[in-house]
Formats: C-alpha cells, structure tokens, sequence
C-alpha cells in the first residue's frame, strides 16, 4: 500500500475484532471511493458552472472536490512525511499543492480525484485479505469438556490448562493440542494437515486443535494453551506474513521513492539559482510548474484502470484476483507450490482396486464390505457404497474403534477393518503394492476366512497432469507440498508429473518450505484447506482452489480459482502475464510524460495550461491501453487437456 493509505501504520492498523467488523464487505462501502464519487460529483457541478458562467460557483466546486479527494490521502501522507516515509502520494500532494499555488485549483482537484479512485481500490482489496482470519478463528469450538478432580465440567478453550484432561465426545472438535490417554478413534484431521482419509489415533497419539473426532469417546491430556495450540500458530503466521505484504511498497511507490526527492531538490534548484540569475516571480513560477509537470497523474490513474479491467477479465475466466499487488505479483510468478489434497485431487476418495483370494469374486468381497459400511459415514464408507450399485445393509453392526467394523452379513459372520487387526495372509503382497501406489488398503473377512482387500484412493484431477506439463512448458518451477504420507504423496507425484516432493508436513512446515522456495524464485502456493492458510499467506502469491477450498483458504490467498477445473491456473498465469505487460507499458508512458515535460516546463517553452492539457491526454491513451487488459485469450492447449494415464492397477474399479 502506498503512504496514502498508510497500510501497516500503527494509526490505520485494524485492532481487534471491532476494527475487523467495521471493514467494507462491499465495493461500494470504501470510504476512499466514496469520496471519489462526491468529488467526481463536485467536478461535474463545477463543469456546468463554468458553462453557466458562474466563476464563484465554479470555484467553490472545485475546492470543495479538492478538500473531498485530498482528504483521502492527504492527512496519512503528512503523518507518515512524519516518518520519514515518502511515496506517490507525497508526489501527488506536492502536485496538488503547486497547482493551487499557480491558480489551478481544476486540476488540483482532479488530481485528487483520480488518486482517491486508486486508494480506494487497493483498499477494498487489503480489506476483504484481513477478513480471512475471523474464518481460522471459528475453527475452535466455544467450549470443552474437561475432568478436574474427577468432575467434568464444561469450559470456554481459553480456560484449559496444560495437564488437563479433555474429554472429547464422538463429532466434536478438539478445543486445544493434546496427546491422547484413553480411547481409539479416527480423526478428521484435513483442517490442519490436510490427509485425504481419517487418521486411526489411540493412547499415546497427539492430537491438534481444530480436528473433528471421529467414533470413540477420547480422554485427552492438554499440552498446550489455547493461545499457543496449532491453530493459534496458524493465525499468527498469516497475521505476520500479511503484514509483511500490506508493508510492501506497491508498484507505483517504488517508482515514486527516488522520483519524489528528485523533483523536489530540483524545483528548489530552479526557484534558487533561477532567481539569482533572473526574475525571481519568473523561476518561482516555473520551478512550481515544473511540480505540476512531475506530478504521476497518468501513473496514478493507469496502473488501477488496468487493474480493473484484467481482475474483472480474470473474474469470467472464473479465476478471483484480489487487487493490484496480487495481478502484479501473479504476473511475476516463476515457482509453483501445489498441495495435493484438493488441488491435484478431487478430495473425494474412490474404490480404485479391489483383489480377492483364489474362488472369491470381485464383487461378493464389494457387497460384504458395502453391507458392512451401509450406515457409516466414514469417507471410506461413502467411496465403497459408490462402487456397489445396490446394497443390503448387513444385520448387528458395530465399530471396533480404530480398528474397522464387524456385523453378519446374510446371517454369517463379517469384518471389515485395517491390515494388522485382520491379517493379509495370501493378499499380503497385494496389500504393501496398494499402499505403495499411495491407496488405502482395508480388508474383508466373512466366517472367519479372508476373502479380499478393496484399495480405496483419492484420485487426481483428471487434467492434473496437463496442467503440470502446461506450467512447465510455460518455464515454471512446479513442486508439491501434502500433509498426506510419503507413500501417497510419492506415488501421486509420480503419476502427474512432479520430481519435487514434500510430504508429511504440518502447516508450520509447508509455510517454512514455501519461504525457502520464495529464497529461491517467486513463488506461488496453490492449496484449498486451512492446513495450507500459512504457505499461502507465506508465498510471494497465494492462490486457493475455491469451490472445493474452505473459507479460510479463499480469504487468505491472494487469487482463487471459482471452480474445479485446475485448468485455469495456467490460464490466469498468462492472463496476469499479459496485464503486468500492459501495466509496465503504462509506468514507462507516465514516466517518459514526466521526463519529457520537465524540461520543457523548466526553459518555458510550455506553460501550465500546455502542460494540463499533456498530462490530461496522457491520463486518456494510458486509460485506453489499461483497457486492453481486459480481453481474454484461453489457452488453446490447456482447454483440450487429456485426462492423465492412471497407475496400473489390476482389477481396479473406476
């Protein structure tokens, strides 16, 4: 953000939750851009009173749109000049100001005008960005269970204590960190490392705030406090690095740090020297032109209507860019970090093999396991009753917690459960070649004698590979980050495509690993869960799989992509690519603008009206060029991107 806006101002900062509810939820409750329109407004008016002849009216008006502009970047450039901090909007306030000075209170106001339009765009932008972590938040549940002397009693997360006993039911989220005492059960624990399928967890197991438990009642002893647990740590690394990217110097303020002290030594030379060798109203008067001649009045007005047009264009090829930082940034990316779950996968599991033992067909071991799981709503289950057209539910089922299911299934005996609680025997091989082929084994039994295994996977997007080869092609650096194990990660890797793999890690890991890519080149994260809301906040680009992403990883990325398609993340690589050519276009016409006046204005050969009138049709052809960004180009070789070969699988079912 620019010194206008003073993002990561100590003054400006939102502070706690009221100063989060009292952000614009929609475009139009921008207070910059509010006083845009009134100031837009005053112009008009001031136009119409001109045409009226009416001087003293016309003059009015356009004081007054100066005040209404000026206002919203005025006041945060004098306190950050405080600073010693200087940006495009010192430039734009020396411009206004100088104006004045020579009479043109006009063009001071448009000055204005347009400044506050790119405020508030950028503002509306950072706003719907610090939103995200009130979605981290409700991720902890309002109230625990815990046992004090020998009483359970229920309390808010907040008032946990380490060595506490949590005592978490069936369905609900742990409040806190922990490791469990008693109890088996498997943990949803996508929120916070994002595995495809639940975990099996027993006595001695850790477990992290934030996972929903599954079956069995669990007696967790607490490690951590609430306001240090796994969930705690993610919302300060996003807190962190969203402060370190609203901190960072936009475009035009890079531009703006060196020019702004130049042209300010420069006028004072002009007005110093030039009075001493002439006239001293003359140079004065020259030196304040120049002033309005260095004002970035194309570059202030360029870089946003480019952005406009690109995000807007970007928004109907279904892919949701948060601002300019973000186009600029998405346009500069050579580094890509995909997670897997949800973003190479579907994250939803599928019944991928299914091998029985000698005698034994394919589907009586398919209609004992879907008889079995008929009224469970493990993953696992849902992923088996998918392949099985027809099910009868079988009779006396009941959960051996984390270890499988047992019940009769017509009238004879069945279990359904992991490899270890039911042995392999015979299929022993065809398990480990499962498990290796990143598929989660179960097996069946049926009167005591094995019968077969059913290998259930989360399968990959059907254009992943594609979309990997596209990236490559394209001259991108493409590596994958999961909280899935290395077996998984490895053999879905190798399937679509990718040498760089990093697999097993916790959301601290995957934020540490994409910060020492970022070392490396930029780097984008691509993810959909809240596991990966650190990385992405990380990344020099954040970018969420939106409709299968939660709400947590849409509002801390920087881009998302609407749908499911992963198609279109090459195609916003190169639209962003096309957009930041255009915007770099624009910077090197305001600058040459600003260039070519200078010296102009410096030996009287354009006074202030010749120069209005350059900066006012620079400021159109700029607006025209910004316009172009809007058009879209779908990349011909990622719309017709062929479904990847599956892993050999004998006798899978699909």
């Amino acid at each position: 953000m620019s010194d206008a806006c003073g993002c990561g101002d100590d003054e400006t900062t939102p502070a706690g939750k009221e100063a989060e509810e009292h952000e614009a939820e929609r475009f139009w409750q921008v207070r910059e851009l509010q006083a845009a329109a009134v100031a837009g407004v005053l112009l008009v008016g001031a136009l119409f009173a001109g045409g009226a002849d009416r001087p003293g009216l016309q003059l009015g008006l356009e004081v007054a749109a100066l005040a209404v502009g000026a206002w919203t970047f005025v006041p945060s450039t004098l306190r950050r000049l405080a600073k010693g901090k200087i940006g495009v909007g010192t430039l734009m306030t020396i411009a206004a100001v100088g104006a004045v000075l020579l009479g043109e209170v006009a063009e001071a106001a448009m000055l204005a005008f347009l400044y506050s339009i790119s405020e508030g765009l950028e503002e509306y932008s950072l706003a719907k960005t610090r939103r995200g972590l009130r979605a981290l938040l409700s991720l902890v549940p309002e109230q625990a269970t815990v046992r004090r002397n020998g009483v359970e009693q229920v309390v808010a997360p907040g008032e946990l204590r380490v060595g506490d006993v949590m005592v978490v039911k069936p369905g609900e989220r742990i409040a806190t960190d922990g490791v469990i005492g008693t109890g088996r059960t498997a943990l949803d624990v996508s929120a916070i490392t994002g595995e495809s399928v639940p975990v099996e967890a027993g006595p001695g197991d850790e477990v992290f705030a934030g996972s929903i438990n599954g079956t069995g009642v669990l007696e967790v002893r607490v490690t951590t406090t609430a306001e240090d647990n796994s969930l705690a740590r993610i919302v300060r690394i996003v807190e962190a690095e969203q402060s370190r990217k609203g901190e960072a110097q936009r475009l035009a303020d890079r531009i703006a740090k060196p020019l702004v002290p130049g042209v300010m030594i420069a006028a004072v030379v002009i007005a110093g020297i030039g009075s001493l060798l002439g006239d001293p109203l003359v140079w004065i008067e020259r030196a304040l032109v120049v002033l309005v001649a260095a004002s970035p009045c194309a570059l202030a007005i360029s870089v946003p209507v480019t952005v406009v047009a690109a995000v807007g264009a970007a928004s109907r090829l279904g892919v949701l860019v948060k601002g300019g930082a973000a186009l600029e940034a998405l346009g500069a990316i050579r580094g890509v970090a995909l997670d897997k779950t949800g973003t190479l996968t579907r994250n939803r599991p599928s019944v991928v093999e299914v091998a029985t033992v000698p005698g034994v067909p394919r589907e009586q071991v398919l209609d004992v396991a879907a008889a079995l799981e008929a009224r469970s709503e493990h993953p696992l289950a849902q992923a088996i009753l998918a392949a099985v057209p027809g099910v009868t539910p079988a009779d006396d089922v009941e959960a051996v917690v984390g270890a499988g299911l047992v019940g009769r299934v017509g009238g004879r005996p069945a279990r359904l459960g992991r490899p270890g609680w039911i042995e392999a025997g015979v299929l022993a091989g065809d398990v480990q070649r499962m498990q290796h082929a990143g598929a989660t084994a179960v097996l069946i039994e049926v009167d005591g004698q094995l019968v077969g295994a059913v290998a259930v996977r989360d399968e990959l997007r059907p254009e992943a590979a594609e979309v990997v080869a596209q990236l490559r092609r394209d001259g991108y650096t493409v590596a994958m980050l999961t909280g899935d194990n290395t077996a998984t990660a490895t053999a879905l890797a190798r399937e679509v495509g990718i040498e760089q793999v990093h697999a097993e890690l916790r959301p601290e890991d995957k934020a540490r690993l994409v910060a020492e890519l970022r070392g490396q080149r930029r780097t984008a994260m691509v993810g959909d869960g809240v596991n990966d809301a650190p990385a992405l906040a990380t990344a020099d680009l954040g970018i969420a799989m939106g409709a299968m992403g939660s709400d947590v990883a849409i509002e801390t990325a920087d881009v998302a992509l609407m749908g499911e398609d992963l198609r279109h993340l090459p195609e916003a690589f190169s639209h962003a690519r096309r957009a930041r050519r255009i915007m770099l276009q624009n910077v090197g016409l305001s600058l040459g603008i600003v260039i070519g006046l200078m010296p102009l204005a410096l030996f009287g050969v354009l006074g202030l009206a010749a120069v209005v009138l350059v900066h006012e049709v620079a400021e159109v052809f700029v607006i025209a060029n910004g316009v172009r960004a809007g058009r879209t180009k779908p990349l011909a070789s990622v719309s017709a991107a062929p479904a990847p070969a599956p892993v050999e699988l004998t006798g899978a079912v699909r």
